[in-house]
């Protein structure tokens, strides 16, 4: 059952995002963008935690996710070194991630081959 909410929840996350593309004129940057900012904002009003846990990787792997990882990151850092906490914990939380996304990227960029359009 664990696996089957997983994937409804991240479905809708990808359905709504699909839905904005095709019924908006938002660019694709500003949706991602909007989708950091509500994981964010979810998570500083207490309704984004309830979610991580029924859902697991399905709420934690899309953008909402790393909005959430970020806003826990802050938390954690403002309650262990004060208001210092607020500029550091989020990127110490998501260290890993865009550690690895930048690495990826470049070994992606050494395999591909990039040509005009």
């Amino acid at each position: 059952m664990e696996y089957i909410l997983s994937f409804v929840i991240g479905g809708l996350f990808c359905v709504a995002g699909q839905l904005l593309i095709d019924l908006t004129k938002l660019t694709p940057a500003r949706i991602l963008v909007s989708y950091v900012v509500l994981g964010v904002l979810l998570t500083g009003i207490g309704v984004y935690e309830p979610l991580v846990e029924l859902a697991g990787a399905g709420a934690t792997v899309p953008l909402t996710g790393f909005g959430y990882t970020l806003a826990k990151g802050v938390e954690q850092a403002v309650a262990q070194y004060g208001l210092l906490g607020a500029l550091t914990g989020g990127l110490t939380a998501t260290a890993g991630g865009i550690a690895a996304a930048v690495v990826l990227g470049w070994l992606a960029g050494l395999v591909g081959r990039s040509r005009m359009k």
